[in-house]
């Protein structure tokens, strides 16, 4: 039996031609899917043409900054990483520095990283040949905290170079790290990222294809079968969650004319029962909001004011036909609250930087601006600072004073009516300010036009600033400790008035710089009373001598005051000692180590001792000293002492130098030529354990200037002390032929750009020479029938010089001193008559060490008067060894007032 025919359209072809229909109806414009299809695709091949043309435009126009800012990252990192700086300090900053560099230019991509002294020699490189040579390029900015980046042109395109300095815990900067990348370097990044952005649009296609076909089948499975019933129930549950969200909903027509209004809108805007079907316009809402909603304008959390209520409108145009769709939001409670919260956020932000802001330093006023500069403008619009007098010069606050110095001030405006900083300031009793500093707590005065007490202290200028504008402000004593070291005030024109919350915040402020400028005030105190001290033991000023001319100089270190020290001291026979110290550390522990041991040289230099023996007494005298520190208990030694004697003869030109662990001197020749003799060098003083100490002798020729110096001047951190040393020698060869003092002042301009880690004393002695006619010698024969042919022609002697009126007086100290010699002492004898400025010297010498004695002689007694009457008629006496014996010298004063009558002398009673 054949099988039962049916309709047309149930036939297999039909279902598959009803298929295709279907198929086709998602790719035909005129289909809900195939609109949202094309338009997907016209969107995503759209986003595709932009990403690809924005990146190459972005490529070009940002390749160079990317570029530097690839290299001033690397540059940033490799200089702040852990253990740069201390590499840099290192004995072999090469040796640290190098691998580390050539491991970051290979992981990070950039062309080079190279580090650099504070001078600008290349620690590290690619090229291992370029290691040590110097940098050229302006790098000054770096070193002051800003990088500094350099565009420029390189073999491979154009290149971008960024340079950051290095600093140590202290501040200061050890190095340079320069990093280079060039641009071709990061242009390849559009051609990595076309095949991602052409695979994702692909994606994006197969989805929209896909999106499309399954929100069509959905569209007709959920509209397919509903009845009246459905329909009306599914109006009346979408009516009923309409008027019961939290959220008002208006729906208007292209005219404007209000269609339906919601429970919640009508709340919010107290819209009359009967407002559906009237104008948006005519409903008493204010013209901005009702011309907004009449226009149908998109509008996103759009805030209107209606009656006491905060509103954010939303407005959404709908239909071909025109219309639109508002809902209103209620935020009057969220804005007050985020307020608050962008309020007390503001002020945490506030606290924060003034903890990081104030007291970055140890100087006073600087810490009081620093004050100011955070308070303004982020908490008040005028900001200033008075501290007792007291304070600023490092002494404790006494009592409660009502005068202050005003030492800081900002302000949003240049020309603010306030009295300007240095002004010492007198508050009146009533006035808010000095009512704070007696009460100790902060005063704020909300409105300053009727505050009569701050008024009264300058009416004029009260009225002024009322007038400029200022209407309120806080004043808040500084205290620690319990003292009162000043005052703040806080001055607001533009901003609100201040309110009881503001009080915290600025006590905050105060307390924090209130320790801040008290730590300052200790450091002044000290650093006052170390200067004091130190400049109390250096030389006020130096001797005038006839065998050199001296010029010196002494430059505190960063950290404070140091025991570097210096000293001219004239010694017998015209000679002159030279000495230049130095004592480990800084404060006041080194300052009075150096007077200690600037006394113990000039008692040793009294006794007129060879700079050898002189320098194995101060090695003995600091060992005894940490001895004794050790046995109080005291940790702080004196170990590490060190120290330069020299002593200077103008009659030979000779010089004799010895030096415990101090650096030798520089010889600058009439020639202008620079030599660095080699003086043998001794242990530091304290260190030698009994050590012989080994001297040199020099023989200057008239002009010479020898340059005594400290470590300070040579030695820095990052510059090996041979280039110390080589800038010296290039600093006085540039100085041919200047006087001392300006050779001091080359010198340091030349070798200190920056303020040194260590202090500096300088010391350029000119030498001069005696003129032999000034100089007068005789052999003594061992024989007392001598002593008047000496004495005769040593008065000729006088009188060629002019000095007929000390002759007397010359025969008897000569006469004592060569009949001694003659009598106690052993062959050679010798006299010399050296005429020196105002002073005339005797000088006998002998074979023997034994040394005469000053006594007093009895009634009785023949002889023993010689030598009182030496010391009498003569300035100064004394005795001094020498390699063959010993030398008995006198010093008369050649002034009138010293010569005086000798008739009162001779008649006196000895």
């Amino acid at each position: 039996m054949p099988p039962k025919a049916g309709p047309p359209e149930s036939g297999p072809e039909a279902r598959h031609d009803s298929a295709g229909r279907r198929g086709l109806s998602l790719l035909k414009p005129r289909s809900f899917a195939g609109q949202v299809f094309l338009l997907q695709l016209v969107v995503v091949l759209l986003l595709i043409a932009t990403a690809v043309v924005a990146l190459v435009i972005q490529d070009r126009n940002r390749a160079i900054q990317e570029a530097a800012d690839r290299s001033l990252v690397a540059a940033e990192s490799f200089a702040n990483a852990p253990g740069t700086a201390e590499a840099m300090q290192s004995d072999d900053p090469t040796a640290a520095l190098q691998p580390r560099a050539e491991t970051v230019r290979k992981k990070t991509g950039v062309d080079y990283v190279v580090a650099l002294s504070p001078y600008g020699f290349r620690w590290t490189h690619p090229d291992p040949d370029q290691i040590g040579k110097h940098v050229s390029t302006s790098y000054g900015e770096a070193l002051e905290g800003e990088p500094h980046q350099t565009t420029f042109d390189s073999s491979l395109g154009k290149a971008v170079d960024s340079t950051v300095a290095v600093f140590d815990e202290e501040g200061t900067a050890v190095g340079l790290v320069t990093v280079g990348v060039t641009v071709n370097t990061v242009t390849s990044v559009v051609q990595h990222q076309l095949p991602v952005i052409f695979a994702a649009g692909g994606v994006a296609l197969l989805l929209a294809a896909g999106g499309s076909a399954l929100v069509s089948g959905r569209l007709r499975r959920q509209t397919r079968g509903l009845g009246p019933e459905e329909m009306t129930r599914m109006y009346e549950h979408h009516e009923a969650v309409l008027h019961a969200v939290r959220e008002g909903v208006i729906i208007l027509d292209r005219d404007g004319t209000l269609l339906l209004v919601n429970d919640e809108a009508r709340r919010l805007l107290t819209l009359p029962p009967e407002a559906e079907g009237s104008p948006v316009t005519g409903l008493g809402l204010t013209p901005a909001l009702a011309e907004l909603l009449r226009s149908g304008r998109m509008a996103t959390d759009r805030v209107f004011l209606a009656g006491d209520i905060l509103l954010a409108v939303n407005v959404r145009p709908v239909g071909p036909n025109g219309g639109s769709v508002a809902t209103l939001r209620d935020t009057t409670e969220l804005r007050a609250l985020a307020g608050r919260a962008d309020v007390a956020g503001g002020r945490l932000q506030l606290l924060y930087e003034a903890s990081t802001r104030i007291g970055t330093t140890l100087d006073i006023k600087r810490t009081a601006e620093e004050l100011t500069e955070v308070a303004v403008p982020r908490f008040a619009d005028f900001a200033t600072v008075e501290l007792v007098e007291a304070v600023l010069l490092g002494d404790e606050p006494a009592g409660a004073p009502l005068e202050m110095r005003r030492i800081a001030a900002s302000a949003i405006r240049e020309e603010a009516p306030f009295d300007p900083v240095g002004t010492l300031m007198r508050y009146v009793p009533e006035n808010p300010v000095a009512i704070s500093m007696t009460t100790g707590r902060p005063i704020l005065v909300a409105h300053l036009a009727v505050a009569e007490g701050w008024r009264a202290q300058d009416p004029e200028r009260a009225q002024t600033a009322i007038t400029y504008g200022i209407h309120s402000m806080i004043s808040v004593p500084l205290q620690a400790r319990g003292q009162l070291l000043g005052v703040v005030e806080f001055w607001r024109s533009e901003q609100d008035a201040f309110e009881s919350d503001d009080l915290s915040p600025a006590e905050e402020l105060a307390a924090r710089a209130a320790v801040c400028i008290d730590n300052a005030r200790r450091y002044t105190r000290e650093h006052t009373t170390a200067v004091t001290l130190q400049r109390s033991l250096l030389p006020g000023s130096l001797p005038e001598l006839s065998a050199l001319e001296v010029g010196h100089r002494y430059l505190p270190a960063q950290a404070g005051v140091g025991g570097d020290w210096y000293d001219v001291i004239p010694l017998p026979g015209a000679r002159v000692a030279l000495v230049v110290g130095d004592v480990v550390g800084h404060g006041l522990h080194a300052a009075a180590t150096m007077g200690r041991l600037r006394t113990a040289v000039h008692n040793f230099a009294a006794l007129d001792l060879a700079p050898d023996e002189l320098l194995v007494r101060l090695d003995e005298l600091i060992t005894r000293i940490d001895e004794d520190a050790a046995a109080q208990g005291k940790t702080v030694a004196v170990t590490g002492a060190t120290c330069l004697y020299a002593v200077y003869d103008p009659v030979s030109g000779q010089c004799v130098l010895g030096r415990a662990g101090h650096p030798g001197p520089a010889l600058v020749s009439p020639d202008g030529s620079v030599t660095f003799p080699d003086i043998p060098v001794a242990p530091p003083l304290g260190v030698g354990g009994g050590l012989p100490v080994e001297t040199a002798e020099l023989q200057l020729a008239a002009n010479s200037r020898l340059v005594l110096y400290t470590d300070g001047l040579i030695e820095a951190r990052g510059r090996d002390i041979d280039i110390g040393l080589g800038m010296l020698r290039e600093a006085l060869e540039a100085t041919d032929g200047a006087t001392p003092d300006d050779t001091c002042r080359a010198v340091l301009d030349a070798m200190l750009l920056t303020r040194s880690r260590d202090d500096v004393a300088l010391l350029v002695a000119r030498t001069r020479l005696l003129d032999p006619e000034q100089v007068a010698e005789w052999e003594v024969p061992e024989n007392p029938a001598a002593v008047p042919r000496i004495r005769a022609e040593a008065t000729r002697r006088l009188e060629a010089w002019g000095l007929g009126e000390a002759a007397f007086t010359t025969e008897l100290i000569l006469s004592e001193l060569v009949t001694n010699a003659i009598r106690y002492g052993k062959n050679p004898i010798g006299l010399r008559l050296v005429h020196d400025r105002d002073s005339l010297i005797c000088e006998v010498g002998d074979g023997s060490s034994t040394s005469p004695h000053l006594r007093r002689a009895a009634f009785t007694d023949e002889g023993g008067r010689g030598l009182f009457l030496v010391a009498q008629l003569s300035r100064r006496w004394g005795t001094r060894y020498t390699d063959r014996g010993k030398i008995i010298w006198a010093e008369q004063a050649l002034d009138a007032e010293a010569a005086g009558d000798l008739g009162g002398f001779l008649t006196a009673d000895l």
